[in-house]
């Protein structure tokens, strides 16, 4: 299984080379900041897509969207949050918070725009970063996550 994982994307325009990459992939991630309904919509038509809500979504995205996520992949538990809430400003300590009484393989999460690929733990902590993003991110990225066999391989894709 392949999830293409995005997050704060921000309305902004999807680059044509990762809108391609997506319609590969078995499943979509998107961890927050998506901002309109209209983008949701496109990326549920390309695959089957799982999203959380972020700080900057509008009113009608954060209706429909949770702010935790828990999938399910096999033997594979991947949490989903953006990062935004919690006691502090640091995204990835906000993940952690997030998912501390819950056993994760993987945590997913966003709202630093800074892609992010380490294990802590024993869990997986994994920020793509932004595909679009023209102010705080270092460079444009998406995520892959190939799970095959019990086996977790992450990987940050510039663009």
């Amino acid at each position: 299984m392949t999830i293409a994982v995005l997050s704060d994307t921000h309305s902004i325009d999807i680059p044509n080379t990762l809108i391609d990459r997506l319609k590969t992939a078995d499943m979509i991630v998107h961890a927050g900041d998506i901002c309109d309904l209209p983008t949701l919509k496109m990326l549920r038509k390309i695959a089957p897509t799982k999203a959380v809500q972020g700080n900057m979504d509008a009113a009608s995205v954060k209706k429909e969207l949770p702010t935790k996520e828990i999938i399910i992949c096999g033997a594979i538990k991947i949490g989903v949050t953006h990062g935004h809430i919690g006691e502090t400003r640091e995204a990835l300590k906000n993940a952690m918070a997030a998912f501390k009484d819950d056993k994760m393989d993987v945590v997913i999460f966003g709202h630093s725009h800074q892609a992010y690929n380490a294990k802590v733990g024993g869990t997986l902590y994994f920020n793509p970063g932004s595909p679009n993003d023209v102010v705080k991110a270092r460079f444009f990225s998406y995520g892959l996550i190939h799970i095959e066999d019990g086996k977790i391989k992450a990987e940050i894709v510039k663009i």
